[in-house]
């Protein structure tokens, strides 16, 4: 797999985190819907993306999860789905509670540490597909949700898997998003996450937060004080934060896995970068000057190309092969 270079036209950080949604923005791709009920009586949809091969019973099953208040409709997965399923494996996205266009039915939503909810779809898939072998792959809090379930399920199917831009270190990140131009990526993505969970509010008889309440939290960190915490058994946002951030957790991961960040992601800073200390063997790291968050933009302003989506199916499908078995 080459390394990521930006081209000279986008070499900005804001430019390459930017570019997807606008080159991507009109894409309409392929999909089948799944509601998939959970054990504790919610739901979640998944998206599928027809393969471009018939079934075959040992065909491998490509697992994406999303980023904050992403779904399939977000550049990276209009990337990467077609991507995936053009090595004729079965590809699927999981959304996270509430990420679908509909509310789910219970007051907690999806948090950057479920690794409990992952396991449980990731169960419930590879039962279906029982003699696929398992590819999953996250991109920036799906990413880090990944991390810990990798640490925490050391012995599974799973052949590979690949995390691009996790925010590793939370209350590092839910700082560094607070400060210049990256203000704006905060107050879009908290914005929906704010009409979203006033939504659910109006949807349930006994909620313990009144919309009023939500409209007046300006940042990350009160919305994870106030709901993400108190919702998902966390005694606060900091609280919530040490306990799910990856960073400590990569040690732990025995599954091979291709973990991605560039220096110069808008949405975190230096201290998301893992030291080779704080790395198992099985965890291989790329850390490229550019790329922004989630971007990875190269070849030509006319016509670009998505790094990402050549990258990943590269490294997936050395996974598969004999050796690493």
């Amino acid at each position: 797999m080459t390394a990521f270079n930006a081209p000279w036209w986008a070499r900005n950080r804001h430019l390459q985190t930017l570019l997807p949604t606008w080159y991507k923005r009109n894409q309409q791709i392929p999909l089948e819907w799944e509601e998939l009920t959970l054990s504790d009586g919610d739901f979640v949809d998944l998206a599928w993306h027809p393969t471009v091969q018939p079934p075959g019973e040992q065909q491998p099953l490509a697992i994406v999860f999303h980023g904050l208040e992403g779904s399939v409709h977000s550049p990276y997965a209009k990337c990467i789905l077609p991507a995936l399923a053009a090595q004729g494996w079965a590809v699927v996205l999981v959304h996270f509670r509430g990420c679908s266009g509909r509310s789910n039915r219970q007051w907690r939503s999806y948090h950057s540490g479920d690794s409990a909810f992952a396991g449980e779809v990731i169960d419930t898939l590879a039962e279906r597909f029982s003699n696929s072998p398992l590819l999953l792959l996250g991109y920036s809090l799906g990413g880090n949700l990944l991390a810990n379930y990798l640490a925490d399920t050391p012995h599974s199917r799973v052949k590979g898997a690949a995390l691009v831009s996790p925010p590793l270190d939370l209350a590092a990140c839910s700082e560094s998003i607070q400060r210049g131009f990256s203000r704006v990526y905060q107050h879009h993505l908290l914005s929906r996450m704010k009409r979203n969970l006033q939504r659910k509010i109006r949807q349930q008889q006994s909620a313990p937060l009144a919309p009023e309440q939500v409209a007046q939290w300006r940042n990350f960190w009160e919305f994870d004080q106030h709901y993400t915490a108190p919702a998902h058994g966390f005694a606060g946002a900091d609280d919530y934060y040490q306990r799910c951030s990856g960073l400590g957790k990569l040690k732990h991961i025995a599954i091979p896995t291709l973990l991605l960040h560039s220096a110069d992601d808008p949405f975190m800073d230096k201290r998301v970068i893992p030291q080779a200390h704080q790395l198992s063997a099985a965890v291989e790291y790329r850390l490229s000057d550019t790329g922004g968050h989630v971007g990875f933009v190269h070849g030509s302003l006319w016509r670009p190309r998505f790094w990402l989506e050549e990258a990943i199916p590269l490294w997936f499908s050395q996974q598969l092969q004999p050796a690493n078995n």
